[in-house]
């Protein structure tokens, strides 16, 4: 479960990005969120930290709470970029409007430091 989730997330920060290079900015700000989200989901079953629904709050609030507020692996920037990855993808899922090449950039960057610093602390036993 730690590899399908890590390579699903490397697939989804690869479709975020040809999906921007194709000017498809919702679809690339939700596969961005997607990315994030299962590298923490990953992460969390790697030191395991399991729960079966893996809902968007949970992960949040446990890949926070765990990684970052109590064992400080992660720097705390990070605590914010689950939830704001979240709100974009749900704007560019379910608003009326559609989102700018500006905002689905700002969604591609700040995926992928999410999932680069995260990626960095995994051991090759792990994978």
């Amino acid at each position: 479960m730690i590899t399908e989730f890590f390579q699903k997330a490397q697939e989804n920060l690869k479709a975020a990005q040809i999906l921007s290079d194709q000017k498809l900015y919702n679809a690339s700000a939700n596969r961005a969120y997607y990315a994030a989200f299962q590298i923490a989901v990953s992460r969390l079953v790697s030191q395991g930290v399991k729960n079966e629904k893996n809902s968007h709050s949970w992960v949040q609030a446990n890949f926070n709470g765990e990684f970052i507020q109590k064992r400080k692996i992660y720097p705390g920037r990070l605590i914010s970029y689950l939830p704001d990855l979240l709100s974009v993808r749900n704007r560019a899922d379910y608003k009326s409007e559609s989102l700018s090449r500006k905002a689905a950039s700002r969604q591609l960057t700040k995926a992928e430091e999410f999932v680069t610093t995260v990626k960095k602390e995994f051991t090759h036993d792990e994978l």
